[in-house]
Parts: structure tokens; C-alpha cells; sequence
């Protein structure tokens, strides 16, 4: 088995080269992906394809416009779209940032799993691929707004799908995330896919937390638009179902065997910290954490700011910079700011966020869904003990993060700022520490439905209050589909919101 998942990864890397020609079963109807690969070959390949997108372009941009990074002087001509809020050169097919693409690209591939899945009656296969494409459509919403849902991922049958209203995707999203549970739960026993499932290794009981989970997200998205009724009727659901939501230990991490050498490392890694042969990154070198981020550590006086990041050079001390400020001084150097610490800087031992160059890649962590179950538990839409979650929300982040004094997290927990006071500022607030640079684009999110925590505006906003609302449709998109995208009238990133946006 390791040795199919080792030649997996190679696979990978032809994959995501070329993901365009892999994935494009239009133009390439005799592609041996589409029609060859059994799906033992298949699922992992999409779930590492979750895990780069997760990981990579949603979390730095997320971690941006979320409040966690900022740049050093020297780079500061670098990331200019994103310090500027610059709607057109994000969108655009050259330099951009081709969320939208990849986002359906990965769609497409838990789609034709489904498909396969359904013709073979292989139910738990169907199952997952609901889940997982329920997961992906929601991004998209979060991102975009409204996006094609019944007429999408059907090639030629509709080449210029018809967009749909956010909510009704998500509505529809959540009843995919069911159905998948569903067919999980009735999947013969033995009729798993075992360890070629990169996530989960095959546990039925996960997967069916997972999709619960993924619920609750979408169901949080929606606690200041008025859905309350809606909301109610799918907490019962999900309370009828009785699996209940991600708890301790059970954090989603993709892990297909990564290896040490090169196109087969953790990407997080290799785009954030070091080379194979141990140099640093120019990310890593370029990006620093936002005085924003290091003060409300520094302040709680949170351990976990040790293993997050390095003092600076030249002054011995946890120092930011500003996020995009259009001229910083020396002051914000690399030499006289903080980065975020690996084991090279951490005595040969895990990181916050850099453990090992073939760390499993983290997409949903236990801390984010206990963290989710305290605010429902806060808003009375679950039952439970919302300071319980609360705190086991922190220990779980406390030990993601390598902070492994027990004193020191109990000491924490008893901090006049972090005992539990059961406001929603609190909650947030706790959340917003435990995702950083991990699952920033959920800080995003958070801000955007809350204004929480109080994050500070780019210093190279187009004006003191313009903020990133969403993403413009991209170039691709309009030259393919442009009466739909004429239709939403998205002229600018700062104005339209997404639908769940208070």
C-alpha cells in the first residue's frame, strides 16, 4: 500500500503541472484519467488537490486580508494585488489568482468520481465525492457569490452555465453533503476505500463527522441574514443523524506519503519555508506577521507565539510589520522583524506551523470544529457546553502549535482575557488565533459575516474604508461566459458582498 500511495505522489506532481490537460475531460475525452484510473487511483489524487487549494492560494490570501501577514521592506513591491486591493489584476488570466479555476477544476474531478462511484455502485466512493464537492461549492460561493451549480461540471451539454443565486448553492450544497452521508453510512461493510483514502484511511465515522461538520460551517455562514428557521431545520437534521461534529484528535489532515525530495514535499513547506536542500523560501523570507497578529498574542501572553514565530535579529523581540504599508522604513526589515519559526529556528523540533518537510497537509483542524460547535452552542442552536468546547478548542490548538508545557496552557486558560466569558467576541477572537496560517481563509470569512476581531485595514486600501468583499469573476470566465458574469454587475472587489455578508 505505501508503495501504490509513493507512486501516487509522483502522479501528483505530472498533475498539477499540467492540471488543465488532467482534468479537462472536454477536450481530452480518451484521457486515461477520466476513463482508465480505477478509483482507488482517483480519490487521492483529488483530496491532495483540496489539500494545495486549502493550503495554498485561500490560505495567503486569507491570511492577508484576515489580519496575519504583512511583508518586510524589502519586499515591498511584492503582493501588490493583494496589499492593494487591486480587483482586476486578481482576476486577471496572466498574474492572477485563478481561485475560480482550480476551485471548479477540482470539482470536476470529485464529480467524475461520483460518477464512476455511481456506475460501479460503489457507495462509499459516491459519498465522499458529495461531501467533498458540497465542501468545494461553498468556497466558491464564500469567494465569488453566486457560481453555476446544476449546469456545471456537464462539458459541453451547458457551455455557458447558468450562474445561481449563493444561497440557493449553498442550499443545495448542504442536501449534496447529506445525500454523501448517506451514502456512506449505507456503503456495504469491507466496501471502503481503506488507505488509499488520504484523509480519513477509510473511517466511516469520520467522514460522516466531516460532512456534519462542513455543515455547521455553512449554517454558521448564515447567523446574521435572517435564515433562522432554516437554520433550526438542518440543526435538527443533523441532530437526527446523531454522528455529531469533529471533536479532539480528530483534526482533517491530507497525507499521501510525502517525501523529502523534490515535487513530493508537503507544499506548505516547500512554497513557505524551506527548499529540499534546506534553503529559504523567498515567501518565507518576504512575509512576516502583522504587528496586529504578535500584539494580541503578546498581550494574552500566549505561548503558542514562541513556536509561531522568531524574535528579530537585531532587537531580541516579537516585532510586526504593517499590512500594506506603501513606504515602511528599516524598522520593519527583515533583520528587525519577527518570521515564522520552522525547527531549523526551533532547536531541531517542530513549529506552530513548520513541523517536517513531509508533515500531513491540515485543512480542517479539530480546533477550528470545536471552536464552530462553541459559537452554535453560544447562539442555543446545539446542545453542549459551550466553555467545555471552548476550551477544548484551545488545547487542541495548543497542541497543534507544539506548545507542550501543560502549566503554560493551563496558566493560559486562566488569564483574565481568556476565561471563558461566553461572548461571541471571545469565541471569535480564540478562533481567529488558533487559524492562523492554517486556515486564514476562515478568518476572512469570520471577519466578513462578524467585523471580528477589529482587524486592521491595508495600509494601501483604495480608500480608509474599502475592504475586500469578494473576488471579481475572472478574465477566463468572462471571455467564456460573459452574459452570466454581465449579469452580476461585479465591477470591483470592495462593494458587491458576498450573500451571507451582514
Amino acid at each position: 500500500m505505501k508503495k501504490h500511495i509513493l507512486l501516487f505522489v509522483g502522479m501528483l506532481t505530472t498533475v498539477f503541472i499540467a492540471c488543465d490537460d488532467f482534468l479537462d475531460v472536454n477536450d481530452n475525452p480518451n484521457s486515461p484519467v477520466s476513463e482508465n484510473l480505477v478509483l482507488e487511483a482517483k480519490l487521492p489524487a483529488a483530496q491532495v488537490y483540496t489539500a494545495v487549494l486549502e493550503t495554498g492560494q485561500l490560505n495567503q490570501l486569507g491570511a492577508f486580508w484576515g489580519g496575519y501577514w504583512g511583508t518586510t521592506t524589502e519586499a515591498v513591491t511584492k503582493f501588490r494585488k493583494e496589499r492593494t486591493y487591486n480587483g482586476p489584476s486578481i482576476m486577471a488570466s496572466r498574474d492572477g489568482i485563478p481561485v475560480w479555476e482550480n476551485g471548479y477544476q477540482v470539482l470536476l474531478y470529485y464529480h467524475l468520481i461520483q460518477e464512476q462511484a455511481d456506475a460501479e455502485g460503489a457507495l462509499f466512493y459516491s459519498g465522499i465525492a458529495k461531501i467533498m464537492k458540497g465542501w468545494h461549492f461553498m468556497r466558491l460561493v464564500d469567494v465569488y457569490g453566486d457560481v453555476p451549480f446544476d449546469q456545471a461540471l456537464q462539458g459541453t451539454r451547458f457551455p455557458e452555465p447558468e450562474y445561481e443565486d449563493g444561497e440557493v448553492v449553498y442550499q443545495k450544497s448542504m442536501t449534496l453533503i447529506s445525500a454523501g452521508i448517506e451514502d456512506i453510512k449505507n456503503a456495504p461493510a469491507g466496501s471502503g476505500p481503506g488507505n488509499v483514502d488520504v484523509m480519513f484511511k477509510g473511517d466511516r465515522n469520520l467522514w460522516i463527522k466531516l460532512g456534519n461538520t462542513l455543515k455547521l460551517r455553512g449554517l454558521l455562514r448564515q447567523s446574521e441574514v435572517g435564515r433562522d428557521a432554516y437554520i433550526a431545520s438542518e440543526i435538527t437534521k443533523i441532530e437526527q443523524e446523531g454522528s455529531g461534529f469533529l471533536g479532539v484528535g480528530e483534526s482533517v489532515t491530507v497525507q499521501p506519503g510525502y517525501l523529502n525530495t523534490t515535487g513530493k514535499t508537503n507544499p506548505f513547506w516547500t512554497n513557505y519555508y524551506r527548499t529540499n536542500q534546506g534553503v529559504l523560501t523567498g515567501n518565507h523570507i518576504d512575509l512576516a506577521p502583522t504587528s496586529f497578529s504578535i500584539t494580541r498574542y503578546a498581550e494574552l501572553d500566549d505561548p503558542r507565539i514562541e513556536t509561531l514565530y522568531t524574535t528579530s535579529q537585531a532587537d531580541g523581540i516579537y516585532k510586526g510589520v504593517m499590512f500594506g504599508d506603501p513606504s515602511p522604513g528599516t524598522e520593519f526589515n527583515r533583520e528587525h522583524t519577527s518570521a515564522f519559526k520552522g525547527p531549523n529556528e526551533n532547536g531541531g523540533k517542530p513549529a506552530a506551523l513548520f513541523k517536517s518537510a513531509t508533515q500531513g497537509s491540515i485543512i480542517l483542524g479539530s480546533f477550528e470544529s470545536l471552536f464552530l460547535q462553541a459559537e452554535a452552542a453560544h447562539r442555543g442552536w446545539i446542545t453542549g457546553d459551550a466553555e467545555m468546547l471552548y476550551h477544548q478548542a484551545i488545547r487542541e490548538s495548543m497542541k497543534y502549535m507544539e506548545v507542550t508545557d501543560a502549566a503554560r496552557v493551563n496558566s493560559y486558560l486562566q488569564h483574565p482575557n481568556v476565561v471563558f466569558n461566553n461572548t461571541l467576541e471571545q469565541i471569535i477572537l480564540q478562533k481567529w488565533l488558533s487559524l492562523n496560517s492554517i486556515s486564514s481563509i476562515e478568518a476572512w470569512n469570520d471577519f466578513r459575516r462578524l467585523g471580528l476581531p477589529a482587524i486592521p485595514n491595508s495600509l494601501s486600501a483604495p480608500s480608509p474604508n474599502a475592504r475586500p468583499q469578494r473576488l471579481m469573476y475572472p478574465e477566463t470566465e468572462e471571455q467564456s461566459n460573459g452574459y452570466q458574469v454581465s449579469k452580476r454587475g461585479v465591477t470591483d472587489i470592495t462593494s458587491a458582498k458576498v450573500w451571507w455578508m451582514n
